[in-house]
């Protein structure tokens, strides 16, 4: 559970606006790493980020903590949509990172978010199934046969809407056993064996470490992921935020998530 962030001391003749302008200015003239361009970090920082950031995130987090002694990166990673409804009912979010540009757009029209969010990732959707494929799935044809168990994430949650859409455009209603909360829900359920496919993002392949495989989705039905990233209107701690989200938008953080399967934006 994440516990609520706590603002940290103010510096004294900074106010709060003129420090999150001063961070950004410092990121746009040469990234979060110069540390004698923006002003001194500390304090704890909340970032929501999507299931499917999970490794990417905890090695930015942990890379920016050590660039910043005195910054405690606190993660919740969940669906986008689970995020987005938290954020909306008021939880403690410093920075949201979202798998899909929907979830995101309704934080922007509920004023919830500060400036305007920017696209750092991109990501694709694969069918995916256990190691050495014990089933024999050749497509998305398969995830017709009733016979078969096949998986899904939530209709709700970006993953599950991407992998409709490409069932869609291939014209095949699926006969589904299971409709997960998120995709690393899926993800393990497939490395246990207890689905014979399900859809979830390449990048999820890869980090199963061959636990499942992954089968193309032809380019005709393949569904592309854009990742925004945004400080948050009510962040308990937005000089840190603004600094997390450009270290997010630097070319280190994209070398990470580059190092994760992530597509650049």
């Amino acid at each position: 559970m994440i516990h609520p962030a706590h603002r940290p001391p103010r510096a004294g003749r900074f106010p709060a606006a003129a420090l999150l302008a001063a961070v950004l200015l410092a990121a746009c003239s040469g990234g979060v790493s110069d540390t004698t361009a923006a002003p001194s970090l500390s304090g704890q920082v909340t970032v929501f980020a999507a299931a499917s950031l999970t490794d990417a995130f905890e090695e930015l987090a942990a890379t920016f903590e050590a660039a910043h002694p005195g910054v405690d990166v606190q993660l919740n990673l969940a669906a986008s949509s689970s995020l987005r409804e938290q954020i909306l009912a008021g939880a403690p979010a410093d920075v949201f990172a979202s798998a899909s540009t929907a979830d995101m757009t309704q934080l922007v029209e509920a004023e919830a978010v500060h400036g305007k969010p920017s696209v750092f990732a991109r990501n694709r959707i694969t069918i995916a199934v256990p190691a050495g494929n014990p089933a024999g799935i050749t497509g998305l044809e398969d995830f017709a046969d009733p016979a078969l168990l096949i998986g899904l994430c939530a209709e709700e949650v970006p993953c599950g809407r991407y992998g409709r859409q490409a069932l869609d455009a291939a014209g095949i209603s699926p006969s589904l056993d299971s409709n997960e909360p998120d995709v690393r829900a899926l993800l393990t359920k497939l490395e246990a064996g207890e689905l014979d496919a399900g859809i979830v993002y390449v990048t999820d392949v890869a980090a199963s470490g061959g636990a499942v495989e992954g089968i193309a989705i032809p380019d005709a039905y393949a569904v592309e992921a854009t990742y925004p990233v945004a400080v948050l209107t009510g962040a308990p701690n937005p000089e840190v935020a603004a600094a997390f989200v450009s270290f997010v938008l630097s070319a280190e953080g994209r070398e990470v998530l580059a190092g994760f399967g992530f597509l650049a934006p």
